[in-house]
């Protein structure tokens, strides 16, 4: 079959990193690919030549019609099975394609709640042929918002597995370069934006008083409150203990560094970062919002607690700094659940039959 994937986005984050692992994987299985992608951008930079053919694509807002003129050329010149929307911004565009829902998807990666009414209803029920949500609760999102149940299916991001996790050796080097000496390191990988919740991290670590100086937290990540946030963590008394460390493209030795992997969102589709920290067998510490509990079993692979809530993040920490031999367990069951549920593999494995029933449909009614 021929996919093409349309994701215009220049940044390249965790809907990007799914796209390239995907993309990856369906090239293994045979799929061929075509990527509509930001001349420039992160993800056209990054996708491998015999992974896709990559097709020059700007979508500059929800109404561009040039990139819609130039989108209608490639499915009409290329003749692609399936045409699979991954941001809302790609998925505008359906509305200026005539002929092409029965053979489109998109996926939708926010847990935040659409609005009801016609324009929803036009681009999920009749631009697409079907909606991939990342989570349980994203669902549960869609379908308040009046998309019809038959046509959204749950497809979990992935990850890819490490097929072993770093000795002690391996630990020690990556603690040495963070300056780790000895403290409980916590990681965080997040943009620095208000949904994702350093705010309360930074207020939860001024409550670890007695055991403060035990902890060292290491967040990577950039975004319009990194300013602020720096600002709160010196007036918190934090300096010595909390390093903003800027966007990082690859944060294995992050991992490889921490004791814990922390998620303090407000808001979260599924949570990417959080399958990457478990399959490097970390205990999570994380909010109970959006599709987290989907992948945190509260209790086996980490602890969650409630959004804004300093309190009970603090005690979290302060529970795994005080029983190291069950943070190591949680972070062992939490490398086999993303073993057995969140790989990479699978989540390709689950789009490649929703392509092929979607074609099966197609060609049934070809043939009435």
């Amino acid at each position: 079959m021929k996919i093409l994937h349309v994701d215009p986005e220049a940044g390249f984050g965790g809907g990007e990193r799914q796209v390239l692992g995907l993309v990856r994987h369906l090239a293994r299985r045979g799929f061929e690919n075509l990527l509509g992608a930001a001349p420039g951008s992160a993800l056209s930079s990054t996708l491998p030549a015999g992974d896709a053919e990559f097709l020059p694509l700007a979508i500059r807002n929800h109404l561009d019609v040039r990139a819609a003129l130039a989108l209608s050329r490639w499915i009409s010149e290329r003749a692609p099975d399936v045409v699979h929307f991954h941001t809302s911004r790609a998925h505008a565009m359906s509305l200026f394609l005539p002929g092409s829902a029965a053979r489109s998807l998109v996926t939708r990666r926010m847990d935040y709640a659409l609005r009801r009414g016609w324009r929803t209803r036009l681009l999920y029920n009749r631009r697409v042929a079907a909606v991939a949500a990342i989570s349980e609760e994203v669902r549960r999102q869609l379908l308040a918002a009046g998309v019809e149940a038959g046509r959204v299916r749950v497809i979990h991001s992935g990850v890819e597995v490490p097929d072993a996790l770093p000795g002690p050796a391996g630990r020690a080097a990556a603690r040495s370069r963070f300056g780790a000496n000895g403290e409980i390191v916590i990681a965080v990988v997040a943009a620095l934006e208000r949904r994702k919740g350093q705010d309360v991290l930074l207020e939860a670590l001024s409550r670890v008083r007695r055991e403060r100086s035990r902890f060292l937290c290491l967040l990577s990540g950039d975004g319009s409150e990194r300013a602020a946030l720096e600002a709160r963590a010196a007036n918190l008394g934090l300096d010595a203990s909390v390093r903003f460390l800027g966007y990082r493209p690859q944060v294995a030795d992050l991992l490889a560094a921490a004791d814990v992997f922390v998620m303090p969102s407000r808001k979260e589709g599924l949570g990417v970062a959080i399958l990457e920290a478990m399959a490097m067998a970390l205990p999570v510490v994380a909010s109970a919002v959006g599709g987290i509990p989907e992948s945190v079993e509260d209790g086996r692979s980490g602890i969650l607690v409630p959004p804004d809530d300093p309190e009970a993040l603090a005690a979290a920490f302060v529970h795994l700094a005080r029983g190291p031999e069950e943070a190591r367990a949680m972070g062992r069951r939490g490398r086999e659940r993303v073993l057995t549920h969140f790989t990479m593999a699978g989540m390709a494995g689950r789009y490649a039959d929703l392509y092929e029933s979607m074609s099966s449909c197609l060609t049934a009614r070809d043939r009435r």
